[in-house]
Order: structure tokens, then sequence, then C-alpha cells
């Protein structure tokens, strides 16, 4: 009896210690400091990231509380990446509370080879300081602004947004081993729109690099129909297949009229893009067609390509 005795005062202490600890770790860090401080949830981080990044910016008491709290509520898939307003005068739930809700940031994503007014368009969809002055500002910066997903404040300023699209523009050249200093980036920048727009796969964009690097080197039109999309292209159908017609445009952006790359980009490029502009393969050829099913054709003749085109094509 002594013994069933002492057992259970030593369960009843575990008891009592354990919901201890569970209040306390459901309580304010400082109840008295109602100060409110940016935390950052970031993409894909899951309860257990989520509850060190809480604990070590002083905002919970105890990461494992937060992490068994979640479960136990089944909010794993609740908490929502971004930036929110919190303080360490709000006690746990409060806390959960506020990260199921009201981030100030939002989630933006920029595919490659989207033109600065399909950016615009997706900024205006997502931010809510968007001004339609901002389209032109984008187009300043045609080329530099870095295809990726951005975590963007929903009352940024289009300075703010352009900073970090061409900072992170730079952090990726660099990364890559290519200098964004360089005097030539511009060219590079532009040639590596045109590949970004004329190719379908990653794999194919050096060889598409080759046969404008070797069209540029014996001075020959490009004729690139994706140069006439850029001239032509509306809000909706901003890389429509150009007519016949449309090579006659007088514009030095029309590479059927005018040889050499034109004066600037004509999208926003990837990195594959960029390397394979700074790094062509080396082939003989001079043309390229898609296939209706998306394969390249090459050829190093205008005889080679009128076969590929009656073949694929026709």
């Amino acid at each position: 009896m002594k013994k069933l005795v002492i057992l259970g005062g030593i369960i009843a202490i575990f008891l009592l210690g354990l919901f201890i600890w569970w209040q306390s770790g459901m309580g304010a860090p400082d109840p008295r400091n109602t100060e409110e401080a940016l935390f950052v949830v970031t993409k894909g981080a899951g309860p257990r990231e989520v509850g060190n990044d809480l604990k070590e910016q002083g905002f919970i008491k105890d990461p494992v509380v937060f992490f068994l709290y979640v479960k136990k509520e089944g909010l794993d898939t609740e908490i929502q990446a971004g930036s929110h307003y919190l303080s360490p005068a709000m006690t746990l739930p409060e806390v959960l509370a506020a990260l199921q809700h009201g981030t100030v940031d939002i989630w933006v994503t920029i595919p490659e080879g989207y033109r600065s007014e399909q950016i615009a368009e997706t900024l205006a969809e997502n931010v809510e300081n968007y001004d339609e002055s901002w389209s032109s500002t984008l187009k300043e910066h045609e080329g530099f602004l870095f295809p990726d997903t951005y975590l963007i404040s929903r009352d940024a300023h289009i300075e703010a947004v352009i900073e970090v699209m061409r900072g992170n523009f730079n952090t990726k050249l660099q990364k890559a081993g290519i200098n964004p200093n360089d005097p030539d980036i511009l060219d590079i920048v532009t040639m590596a729109s045109l590949i970004e727009r004329e190719a379908i796969t990653d794999e194919e964009k050096p060889m598409i690099a080759s046969v404008i690097a070797n069209r540029l080197n014996d001075g020959m039109g490009l004729d690139i129909d994706a140069t006439l999309q850029y001239i032509t292209g509306t809000s909706g159908a901003w890389w429509e297949v150009p007519t016949g017609e449309e090579r006659a445009i007088d514009s030095p952006y029309n590479t059927y009229r005018y040889p050499g790359l034109p004066p600037g980009p004509i999208a926003n490029p990837g990195i594959e893009a960029i390397k394979a502009a700074v790094n062509p393969a080396s082939s003989p050829y001079y043309y390229y067609i898609h296939a209706p099913s998306g394969e390249s054709h090459f050829a190093e003749t205008l005889t080679e390509h009128n076969v590929n085109i009656e073949k694929y094509l026709n």
C-alpha cells in the first residue's frame, strides 16, 4: 500500500509538473511588452521550424509546446507564409491566430520570359499600393527584373519592388559566375531575352544561342518572331503569332528589317538563357524551327531549313 501511495504521489507530481510546463508554454513571454515587430514565416517552413524561429525572436516561450499545440489543433497547414506583426505580450494561441491571418506580405511569382507589362499586370492583381505609373517604370528596367517568386509587401512602392528584383538579378548572375557590371551586360541580357522567348526547353537554349551568335557574327538579320511580338503585343495577347505583314513594321526592334540585336531586351530572361547568351554552343547552324510537338530542328543552310519546314510544319 505504501508503495502505491508513493507511486501515486510521483505520478501526481509528474502530472502537476507537466501541467505547469504546458501552461507556462501557452503564456506570453513578456506580458508587459506590447511593442509589435515583424515575424517572417518562410515559404514551405514546417511548424517545428516556425516554432524555433518564434522562440529565438522572443515571441513564444517554448517551441515544443508550440509544436504540440499546432498538432493538437490540426493547424499544420493553416500557418501562412509571409510577414506578420507579433509582440512578446501575445499568448501562444494569439500568436497562432495571427499567423493564420493578416499576413502583410504576399508571394508573387514572375515567370521566365515575362515582359515588363506582364509583370505590371501581376503586381496590379496582388499589391494594394499598385499605381498605373508602375508600368512605365518597370519598362525602364526591362530584362533586369529577374523572374522568381518574391515576398512583396502589400503596400510596397515601385522603387522597393525594382530594388528587390534587380538585386536578385545581380545575385543570380554572380552565383553563375557572370559579372552583372560587365560593360556588355545590356547586349548579354538582350540576347538572353531573345533566347528565352524563342526556346521551349532549357536544354536547347545554348543551341538557339549559337544560331543567334552565328548570324550576328556574319552580319545577318536575326529574323526572330519574338521581336515582332514585342512590338505588336497588347494586353491579353502579348505574344501572339505575328503575321507576314508585320515583318515590314518600321521599328528598331524588328529583326526582320534591321540586322543585329534590338536596342534592348524584349523580356526578362532566366539564368539559363543568360548563361546561354554568355556561352553559346558551338554549331554550324543558322536556322531553326519548332515542330508542333515542341522538338527543335536546326539547319546550316536555307535549303536545309526549307526542307525542315516542309517536313515538320507543312
